[in-house]
């Protein structure tokens, strides 16, 4: 019951980690995940991000607490718990955000951690599709493990926003992961021949079957054991039985950034204030461990079609319904292809600014609440903050892993923040009332007409807005005291641990967090097998 490497979480950043260090014979690599390894038709199936996304026997089911500045309403943040972790069950868009993001990393004393740095990482890991358009072999690359691909479909609707938007003095954008992230465009998806590809089918199903990589699901990791400041084991906790793993190398922490602070807590890692009064003895003193939680916070715009062109035209339709079926069955196209936001675009609140602060995600259909479809035709501007300010946290609540933590994201406490959001719905409803969608064009549903002011746009997002589900940032990577982890990924003050995955950031990249964190997985696995070496 010993291995040279365990790896906490068979997520998007443990199922990368699990094949780069296995691929040297010499490691011994054990792969934990507190959920179930088998994965249903449903996480392959693009399209299946609406039944899983909220499927509660694939997901830890976690909530905020009551947010003030949202009107005391708790927000649901899906965290996969499966092989594949939320990976498995996201929306599939491949974003790395922009230079300047890692830049900022590497300027705030992390070294290793800017751009042209992790640039290579982000090309290692990635495999862009034989049939995609070209795009620039500095940016991109074709030999990594995990496919990523053109939006499988195009749509008129997504066609027109990407009019309507040039026409409002956003440009046309074919490459968001290229030398500029500003304009609009069609986003490419983590999606191989029809099918996701998440680190669980790019990174782990080709290496499973690896002498030296063992893989344990339902597999809860309660705490870690730690003496004479190294962490040297893990317990876990499998149905009724408990049991003890030794690490001969290191631990490797790769939970996300709800998981790994409270198992750094649970292991009396964290504010020793805290830890007492939840029942644990404190081992290290690290206040910051569950802290500078960040999160996106998105808010929508939703307009009547006037034409029957939407996909809500097909899902409530049985012939339309079966048209989308054929479509995927037999060419691996149309919306069961691609995820749920087939264009988007990144834009900036106030033209003085440097570089976008805003991103939509728009939608050719409107939902009248999770996974439920209006029965109107319609489509949504989905617009979020690409840099918040506020900050929330992560505590354990008791010393037992099953209980869930307490999250506040604290949306909306800082000014700038309610600023841009109100900002970016005005900058919705400037490109929807473009000449470009006159034609389609209907009723705006919500938030409606009446809304105008600043004030009825704020208290609009406060009433409805919602997590685009991104959290980070919560063991925060510096080189100052109050930091949990180096640029190495080291646990300040301990030996033996390192933390690879969202949790690290320090600030949160420029759109969806997946890519971010797959390349977090790459370069942490090369400087642990450096260290090897």
């Amino acid at each position: 019951m010993n291995f040279d490497y365990v790896i906490i979480g068979a997520g998007t950043a443990g199922c990368v980690l699990a094949n780069r260090l296995s691929a040297d014979e010499r490691n011994t690599v054990l792969l934990l995940e507190a959920g179930p390894h088998a994965r249903s038709i449903w996480t392959r199936i693009p399209v299946g991000y609406f039944k899983t996304v909220f499927d509660p026997d694939l997901s830890w089911g976690y909530s905020t607490q009551a947010e003030p500045e949202l009107k005391d309403r708790q927000i649901i943040w899906p965290r996969g718990k499966l092989l594949g972790g939320t990976g498995a069950i996201n929306g599939m868009v491949y974003v790395r955000g922009q230079a300047d993001d890692y830049d900022r990393w590497g300027d705030g004393g992390n070294p290793g951690w800017h751009y042209d740095d992790v640039l290579p990482y982000f090309r290692k890991s990635e495999a862009q599709a034989e049939t995609n358009a070209a795009l620039s072999e500095h940016w991109h690359s074709q030999s990594g493990p995990m496919t990523v691909s053109d939006y499988p479909d195009r749509h008129v609707l997504c066609d027109t926003f990407i009019e309507a938007a040039r026409q409002a003095g956003i440009p046309n954008n074919t490459d968001f992961n290229g030398s500029d992230q500003h304009g609009a465009g069609y986003y490419q998806i983590t999606a191989k021949s029809g099918l996701r590809a998440d680190t669980a089918t790019a990174f782990l199903r080709p290496v499973r079957n690896r002498k030296n990589l063992t893989i344990r699901c339902d597999a809860l990791v309660t705490k870690l054991l730690i003496s004479d400041r190294r962490a040297h084991a893990v317990a876990l906790r499998q149905g009724d039985a408990t049991s003890l793993i030794t690490a001969n190398r290191e631990i490797i922490l790769a939970a996300g950034a709800i998981n790994s602070p409270q198992i750094l807590q649970q292991s009396g890692i964290g504010d020793p204030e805290h830890l007492r009064d939840i029942g644990i003895t404190p081992i290290l003193s690290r206040p910051e461990v569950g802290q500078n939680l960040q999160d996106h916070l998105q808010a929508q715009l939703v307009y009547q079609c006037k034409l029957p062109i939407s996909l809500n035209d097909d899902l409530n339709s049985m012939w339309g319904k079966a048209r989308i079926l054929a479509r995927y069955l037999f060419q691996r196209r149309g919306p069961m292809a691609g995820g749920p936001a087939p264009a988007g675009a990144f834009c900036k609140s106030d033209n003085r600014l440097t570089m976008p602060d805003l991103q939509f995600h728009f939608l050719p259909l409107s939902m009248a609440g999770p996974g439920v479809v209006d029965t109107m035709s319609g489509f949504s501007f989905n617009v979020s903050q690409s840099r918040p300010l506020s900050r929330g946290s992560v505590r354990a609540v008791s010393a037992d892993a099953l209980h869930s933590p307490d999250i506040r994201a604290n949306y909306l406490t800082e000014e700038r923040d309610q600023q841009v959001i109100v900002a970016g719905l005005k900058l919705g409803r400037r490109i929807a009332q473009q000449p470009a969608f006159d034609q389609f064009r209907g009723q705006e549903r919500r938030p409606g007409a009446d809304v105008e002011s600043d004030a009825e746009f704020l208290d609009y997002a406060r009433s409805t807005a919602t997590s685009i589900y991104h959290p980070v940032g919560t063991c925060r990577m510096g080189s100052d005291a109050d930091a949990v982890v180096d640029a190495q990924l080291r646990v300040h003050g301990l030996s033996g641990l390192r933390i690879a995955d969202a949790s690290i950031m320090p600030s949160i990249p420029s759109g969806n967090t997946n890519a971010a964190v797959v390349m977090i997985a790459e370069k942490a696995a090369d400087m642990i097998q450096s260290q090897r070496d």
